[in-house]
């Protein structure tokens, strides 16, 4: 008599563990695409508020400021007005042109993939 046989073979097991390596190969990079991205947007964004919190500054002082500090731009009594923290791996710097009629600021993500964004108050915002 002959018993019934059940379960996988060593074949089948090597083809789905050879197939899920293949899926993996292609997925993790993607994802680390999609992780810089987001990080650049990060910085993107602190750099969005950090202009409107600057303009602000300028609406109550007549003069935009010069930050370089982290203690400058999150806020705070000594800090620009609205402008709460900066996202994780964020450096950023704002310097107010001599003639006090516009400022520069750039900024970055450490963790994101190197790219430094720049705002231009007397451009018309973020410079590409």
């Amino acid at each position: 008599m002959k018993k019934a046989e059940a379960g996988f073979t060593l074949i089948e097991l090597l083809v789905v563990v050879a197939i899920i390596g293949i899926l993996a190969a292609i997925a993790i990079p993607q994802f680390n695409s999609y992780r810089q991205r987001g990080y650049d947007a990060s910085a993107r964004s602190d750099l969005r508020n950090a202009a409107v919190a600057q303009e602000a500054y300028f609406v109550e002082n007549s003069a935009y400021r010069t930050c370089a500090d982290a203690a400058c731009l999150e806020g705070g009594a000594a800090g620009l007005p609205g402008l709460k923290s900066l996202s994780n791996g964020v450096t950023m710097t704002m310097t107010a042109n001599a003639a006090g009629t516009g400022f520069t600021a750039t900024a970055s993500n450490s963790l994101g993939s190197g790219t430094v964004y720049t705002w231009d108050s007397a451009n018309g915002g973020m410079q590409p």
